[in-house]
């Protein structure tokens, strides 16, 4: 099942108290579904995309680049060779735009290279590395050039801790943990990697694939957009800020006024089941997180929403869209987008 990112406030908030008052439970699930074993030391030979380079094709860009980010100015002196992409959807959108990472870490538990089946590009597998708390040591042993963290907690600690090991390039300027949006990771792995044009090309593709999907579905246009999920612990409603969110919002729908107000620093909220009608919009769109859709579909408070009753409500069972449409990356939102959006179309009535 996809694992949803930590639930925390901004990067200057601990996350321990943060994911207590939110969603702990999808913070476990991430961590279980990416942890690695530590590996080597900072003195090992590298392992893991064992090759000397990870570029698969020329950069666009000429060095040194300068790339600006929360935690100031990081100049980038020459094309790197060795990348290792930590943070959410760094690695598919590094392989994007042509380069392998030779470490990576695997957010929605995927397994493998850990990317979705919509990424392509590994020639040599990356060593996987843990999510929440990344393995120094075996990120050192990897001898790094560049450390991608453009989606994560966007700590202080962890920024300097990474640091210490490698040139990285963190959270850009303004946004909180886990909200970096696609386009500004896009953006920022683009300049890092000297692949502007690439970034380019690629975020003006995604636009207009949501372009087309909007155009070929007027009637999302103002639908009221409610998307939650389901744990063993309940049920929880994203806000604005979450990659999900703005990708409805990017279609015309508009977020739930009644979820949005009880945001908060994160960018999910939990709900009870006496609350469980928050779900409850023009358009509900329900997914699972290490349980069996049939929680959800079975649920008699889910069955009695409105929506649900009307035939107004996706429930996203299929595993590879789910993590899709959670993945935040410009090649996962392409494909949420060709696969996920015929759906939604399908639950909301023609105007």
């Amino acid at each position: 099942m996809v694992r949803s990112p930590v639930h925390t406030s901004p990067r200057h908030t601990s996350r321990a108290a943060a994911a207590a008052a939110l969603l702990s439970v999808a913070l476990l699930a991430a961590a279980c579904g990416s942890d690695a074993p530590e590996g080597g030391t900072p003195d090992a030979e590298p392992t893991g995309g064992g090759g000397t380079s990870t570029a698969t094709s020329s950069s666009s860009g000429a060095f040194p680049v300068t790339v600006d980010t929360a935690f100031g100015e990081v100049e980038i002196p020459e094309e790197p060779q060795r990348v290792v992409a930590l943070g959410w959807s760094d690695a598919e959108t590094a392989l994007a735009l042509g380069v392998e990472p030779v470490g990576a870490s695997d957010w929605l538990g995927f397994g493998g290279d850990g990317v979705g089946p919509w990424s392509e590009g590994y020639t040599e597998s990356p060593e996987i590395i843990g999510t929440l708390e990344p393995e120094l040591e075996a990120i050192a042993a990897l001898q790094p050039d560049l450390i991608l963290d453009t989606r994560s907690d966007g700590t202080q600690e962890r920024y300097d801790a990474l640091s210490q090991i490698a040139t990285t390039v963190g959270i850009p300027e303004g946004a909180g943990a886990y909200t970096t949006t696609w386009e500004d990771q896009l953006e920022l792995v683009g300049e890092a990697l000297g692949r502007e044009d690439e970034a380019d090309a690629l975020e003006d593709e995604v636009d207009q694939a949501i372009e087309d999907a909007a155009a070929a579905n007027p009637q999302l246009d103002g639908t009221t957009v409610a998307v939650g999920a389901r744990t063993s612990e309940g049920y929880s409603a994203y806000t604005e800020g979450d990659t999900r969110v703005d990708l409805m919002e990017s279609l015309g729908l508009e977020q739930s006024e009644r979820v949005q107000e009880l945001a908060g620093d994160g960018f999910s909220v939990p709900v009870s089941s006496e609350q469980l009608d928050l779900l409850d919009a023009d358009l509900t769109v329900v997914f699972p997180i290490f349980v069996e859709a049939s929680t959800i579909t079975d649920d008699p408070l889910f069955q009695a929403l409105p929506s649900v009753q009307d035939g107004r409500s996706v429930v996203l069972e299929d595993e590879t869209l789910l993590n899709a449409f959670s993945s935040g990356s410009a090649p996962g939102i392409t494909y949420a987008v060709e696969n996920a959006v015929p759906l939604f179309a399908a639950a909301v009535p023609a105007r």
